[in-house]
């Protein structure tokens, strides 16, 4: 059973972590950073080709973390595969005990930098999740039965500060209704918006994980407010940064994060936070000091 499912269902406050795979085949380091947040987190996502870079796949990498005795959750986006492949690599990883799966639709090709590879998306995240919904109880999607069947933990993502959030709201509905269990933010880092879509959300059958990426620097926090959809950076916080001064943007970013994770989890605002280091996965450690887990 996954440990991700047990700790919602025990009412803990679940932490999860993204382990970006590397565009190689070495994954030394990534094996360095999961045995640092081996008992510390419930499990770790494995991004798909994240930003439509390509990369070592998320199968492969989550088999490598579950050896390593961390708990995987499998990403699966619809950009680069059809339904049969999708099928068979949710038959995979159910084969290899893989026992968490996020469904994502995935940017598309475009901003990644295969930019001459064809896009796909037979299936968006509404429909892998009805997909991998029909394989736990035994059945492809064309309803043929299996033989063997997968046992996941659903989720998708939601953007909380996303205009009008009515319609993220509806999506939230669709993917609870296709089987999604769980709902992992984008990024955030005010605490009214959570407030506010805990009350928007507070009656829906799912759990809530708050999305966490530690600020590096003013220059990231204000690239992210004007260029990421649904990302919003309070003018407090970018002025904290810089009264830290250039050499210690990091550790003070850490230092938010950790802070914020307190008032969330104080607040009961969500059921748990997911924490995305960025290709810094070696201080996620240092994020859960600071907030005390």
């Amino acid at each position: 059973m996954s440990k991700l499912r047990e700790a919602f269902e025990k009412g803990e406050f679940a932490i999860t972590a993204e382990m970006a795979p590397p565009k190689g085949t070495d994954l030394s380091h990534l094996a360095e950073c999961a045995k640092l947040v081996i008992g510390r987190v419930h499990a770790a996502n494995v991004t798909d080709n994240q930003s439509a870079v390509m990369r070592t796949s998320s199968l492969a990498t989550c088999k490598m973390l579950k050896d390593l005795g961390l708990e995987p959750v499998i990403q699966m986006t619809g950009r680069d595969r059809n339904r049969i492949a999708i099928e068979s690599e949710m038959l995979s990883a159910g084969f290899f005990g893989i026992d968490n799966l996020l469904a994502l639709t995935g940017d598309h090709v475009c901003v990644g930098d295969h930019k001459q590879a064809k896009p796909v998306f037979d299936l968006d995240a509404v429909s892998i999740l009805s997909t991998a919904t029909m394989m736990n109880n035994g059945t492809d999607s064309t309803g043929l039965e299996l033989k063997g069947k997968t046992d996941f933990f659903l989720g998708a993502c939601v953007t909380p500060e996303y205009d009008p959030i009515e319609v993220q709201l509806l999506k939230m509905e669709k993917k609870i209704k296709a089987g999604a269990k769980f709902f992992q933010t984008q990024a955030v880092y005010d605490i009214e918006h959570m407030r506010k879509f805990r009350e928007l959300t507070k009656d829906m059958d799912c759990k809530v994980m708050a999305g966490i990426v530690p600020l590096k620097s003013p220059g990231m926090a204000k690239f992210m407010t004007a260029n990421v959809p649904g990302i919003f950076v309070p003018d407090d916080q970018i002025e904290r940064l810089k009264a830290a001064g250039k050499g210690n943007y990091v550790a003070e970013g850490i230092k938010m994060a950790g802070e914020f994770i307190k008032q969330l989890k104080e607040e009961n605002l969500c059921d748990g936070v997911h924490i995305m280091a960025i290709g810094a996965e070696e201080n996620v450690p240092l994020i859960l000091d600071a907030a005390g887990l």
